[in-house]
Parts: C-alpha cells; structure tokens; sequence
C-alpha cells in the first residue's frame, strides 16, 4: 500500500514539473508568434542561394 502513496506523489512531481515548465514557456514567449512557423516552408531562404 506504501508503494502506490510513494508513485502517486512521484507522479505528481513529475506533473508538476511540467507543469511549472510549460508555464515559464509561455510567459517567456515561446508560444507568441502562431502564423509564421506555419507557413516558414513557403518562403524561399535568399542567404543559401547567394552563397551557392
């Protein structure tokens, strides 16, 4: 019985963690820009083309 109260609080250390993780992502700006990384693969990259 003493082992499903030690991997019940494991596992909510370890959603905890990751929760505190997608937190300190969001409020540094991680998630701000949605429209450019959609459509990054229409646009053609000058710099490789210059240098070739």
């Amino acid at each position: 019985m003493t082992i499903i109260f030690l991997l019940i609080g494991i596992s909510l250390l370890v959603a905890l963690t990751f929760l505190g993780a997608f937190l300190w992502a969001v409020r540094s700006g991680q998630y701000e820009d949605e429209y450019t990384p959609s459509v990054r693969m229409l646009f053609d990259e000058e710099d490789e083309q210059k240098g070739s």
